[in-house]
């Protein structure tokens, strides 16, 4: 076989021949080279919406050609038709139509993806022709195609009708028609449907029509529903959907269709029609259960969808028919059981978060009637959901260590998200349930905690603790009476696995405020998170406990201060955490050491702190290299964010990243500032260490950092520094431009430029950096570039 030419890349290459555009086709599909594919595909491109297209396209048809070919000349066809309709004449739509016919025609036994694209050609011409030049288009299609086919046998051409008539909708949805035709040809396309309704009856209900026919139906009833059709005209139809469901074949497609046709927007003006499938929905029961019993997820799901969309989507309206209130109420509880499936999600069951939002969406409508009536509806429905916060308990609960232990990263992270989901849905319904809630949660754990005799495992344990640690992260339990029964119960848990150990430590971070108000009780939960610090598996729950429990309760801990400050420097020199946690850490220590006396706070800050301008020092003696980079910018950053939350002041904390300025509320004790004694006993050294780094803007940036966190935490406690950081600024801006360093200047300008005592040093410092900067820019951008952007 002779090997086709190439397409050129050069405008004269432009002869749109049937020959040039089978040339290309193989170029596209065929040739290795991926220049050749993309010039050939750029080139068909130009093809397709060139005027040689209606010359091309129908000879690309041929039933001699193969099926790539006979595709692009169905895609040209519908280019032509759907964005360059107005180059028709109006005397050529009956002769176009009368094509289009024949090739649907002559497809119908052919290619699928050819015929596809050839009915949405006709269905592109149809809604731009549609009501004026064609009315009636939907019947003269259903007309055409039950006409004698010449040759072509009745079930291909129902086939071929089945999916002209599927993707007419679907081509409306993406149609380009200008909005006023929108709604006309809206219009006219609903009041096509009393032609396919009952064509569509007729074919699912015959008994000899094959599958694929039904198959074809669903779809194509699921296609018409998402033009809005009224649910009480194609309410038989729906019914006809539940009827497929056992059948496996069908099982999909009917739950599409199912789906789409009760979550429309207009469904709920029909009454009466969603009271007739409530119990269409409640006879699913049956199997729903066969299909857990033989875990068989993809029945569990449908069906699911099925419930849950009527339930999401209906439940005002079929909550105010209050004579059909246990239909209802079967419904929710029919949806529990599909929260509470039985096994594990995501690795057993897929189903479960299927059903969270409708819990939002119930609770949401029934809270938003008038007292009376929501009295009565939290009658009935409070029990139901304290029973589903039992079940979502047990869904959280994880599986044995084993099992676990076999899941997949993407699974655990997916049963980790789903956990999240269930920990807001517990915050909403604390918001119905209220205090009672809690209590319920603690007469549980305690139950399971002394109750010598039965065993119990940890994941029972962790699910109740979660529960807990959901609502009292978000939401304020100081009232509540049973949170020192909790905090008394934490330390008789056996904690001996790491999930249960995280979430005693989340769960004790989350009443880092409640300890604030009930300091006594710190004794009993500080000890357990001193101890997780040094676990590396419990990096991130145990350093944000300690860091919530320094800003909450600081005033609190000066007894135990010794003790926090000796473990963390341990953890700190052992390098048991990561980089962002030793962060963390380092706020917490600032938290905490902000409440001490000055004295005490200078001691701590020496014996912590002194390792690290040791190691810094040597550092700084080093050549340049990547490595030694790292270590000087995890110690700028260790003191920078030590000096983000360490203030002597008594002020209300807004930020413990110094996002938002605190509001200080009372002055410092006299003397000067510990973090301004520590900044001048390293400033030389941080000189040295610029010196050596100045043009590396990460290392400048850190240095940065360190001065401008101080400076938004002190304030004017800041000021003895002024002078010679001002001269630092200066040189390092003059030297190489770098935004931290502009950066840090607004932040002085903006505190200290009002103040006599500091506006000479301030004002020569502006002036200087405005007059490198714009000397920057008079000079061009070859000068910009050393203006090094961070």
């Amino acid at each position: 076989m002779e090997t086709p030419g190439r397409i050129a890349a050069t405008p004269d290459a432009l002869d749109f021949t049937v020959e040039n555009v089978e040339t290309a086709l193989h170029q596209l599909y065929y040739d290795p080279n991926i220049e050749n594919k993309n010039l050939a595909q750029k080139w068909l491109m130009q093809a397709q919406v060139s005027p040689q297209a209606w010359q091309f396209c129908w000879a690309l048809l041929s039933p001699e050609k193969v099926p790539e070919i006979q595709y692009f000349g169905a895609s040209a066809l519908h280019t032509k038709i759907s964005r360059y309709w107005s180059d028709i004449p109006t005397d050529q739509y009956e002769s176009l139509k009368s094509q289009l016919f024949s090739q649907i025609a002559c497809f119908s036994s052919g290619s699928k993806m050819v015929l596809t694209r050839l009915c949405v050609a006709l269905a592109s011409l149809a809604l731009n022709t549609m009501p004026e030049a064609w009315p009636g288009a939907v019947a003269e299609m259903v007309r055409v195609f039950q006409e004698d086919g010449g040759g072509v046998d009745g079930r291909a051409r129902c086939l071929a009708l089945l999916e002209l008539l599927t993707v007419l909708p679907e081509e409306f949805q993406t149609s380009r028609l200008p909005q006023y035709r929108k709604g006309q040809v809206r219009g006219a396309l609903g009041r096509e449907w009393g032609s396919v309704c009952p064509l569509l009856q007729q074919l699912l209900r015959r008994t000899d029509s094959p599958g694929a026919v039904k198959a074809r139906v669903l779809r194509c009833l699921s296609s018409w529903v998402l033009l809005d059709v009224p649910l009480s005209e194609s309410e038989g139809l729906v019914h006809d959907c539940f009827s497929a469901l056992p059948d496996p074949e069908l099982f999909d497609t009917a739950v599409e269709a199912i789906v789409n046709a009760i979550s429309q927007p207009d469904s709920q003006r029909y009454v009466n029609t969603l009271l007739k499938l409530v119990p269409q929905v409640l006879a699913l029961q049956e199997q729903l259960r066969e299909a857990v019993q033989n875990g068989d997820m993809e029945t569990c799901h449908g069906i699911c969808r099925i419930v849950v969309t009527l339930g999401e989507n209906h439940s005002r309206t079929l909550l105010e028919q209050v004579d059909h209130w246990q239909s209802f109420l079967a419904l929710v509880n029919m949806i529990m059981f599909c929260t509470g499936i039985p096994g594990h999600y995501p690795v057993n069951e897929t189903t479960s978060s299927l059903t969270l939002t409708f819990w939002y969406t119930l609770q949401d409508e029934i809270m938003s009637f008038e007292s009376d009536k929501q009295a009565v509806y939290l009658q009935v429905y409070r029990p139901v959901y304290f029973q589903l916060v039992d079940v979502l308990l047990h869904k959280a609960q994880f599986p044995s260590d084993q099992e676990y232990a076999s899941w997949s990263s993407d699974e655990k992270e997916q049963f980790r998200i789903y956990r999240v989901d269930i920990s807001d849905t517990l915050m909403y319904v604390y918001e119905m349930l209220g205090s009672e809630l809690l209590s319920n949660l603690y007469d549980k754990l305690g139950r399971l905690l002394t109750n010598a005799e039965q065993p119990t495992s940890w994941q029972h344990t962790e699910a109740l603790l979660y529960g807990f640690q959901s609502i009292a992260e978000t939401i304020d339990v100081n009232y509540s009476d049973v949170i020192p029964g909790l905090i008394g119960l934490i330390p008789r848990i056996n904690i001996n696995n790491v999930q249960l150990a995280d979430t005693v430590m989340f769960t004790i971070g989350a009443l880092a405020e409640w300890l604030a108000d009930h300091p006594v009780m710190l004794s009993s939960v500080l000890p357990l998170v001193l101890q997780a610090l040094g676990n590396p598996d419990l990096s991130v729950s145990s350093v944000s406990t300690l860091k919530k429990i320094c800003r909450e309760c600081k005033y609190d801990l000066p007894q135990y201060a010794t003790n926090i400050v000796a473990v963390s420097q341990e953890v700190l020199i052992k390098q048991i955490h990561k980089t962002s946690q030793c962060m963390w850490l380092m706020q917490a220590l600032g938290f905490l050491l902000s409440a001490l006396p000055v004295e005490d706070i200078l001691r701590n800050l020496h014996s912590l702190i002194t390792p690290y301008i040791q190691q810094l020092e040597k550092l700084a003696d080093e050549t340049p290299n990547p490595s030694n980079k790292l270590a000087i910018i995890h110690i700028l950053g260790l003191l920078s964010n030590l000096f983000t939350t360490l203030d002597i002041s008594k002020q209300d904390d807004e930020s413990a990243d110094g996002s938002a300025p605190p509001v200080k509320t009372a002055p410092p004790p006299p003397g000067p500032n510990p973090v301004v004694v520590v900044l001048q006993q390293v400033f030389a050294l941080i000189q040295t260490v610029l010196s050596k780094w100045l043009n590396d803007s990460q290392v400048v940036e850190a240095v940065c950092a360190i001065f401008e966190k101080s400076v938004k935490t002190l304030l004017h406690d800041f000021a003895p520094m002024v002078s010679q950081l001002s001269e630092m600024l200066g040189q390092m801006y003059s030297t190489i431009p770098q935004a931290s360093a502009l950066d840090l200047t607004r932040q002085m300008v903006h505190i200290f430029a009002s103040e006599t005592d500091h506006f000479p040093p301030i004002k020569a410092l502006f002036e200087l950096v405005t007059s490198v900067t714009l000397s920057i820019f008079q000079q061009g951008p070859q000068t910009e570039a050393r203006f090094v952007l961070v």
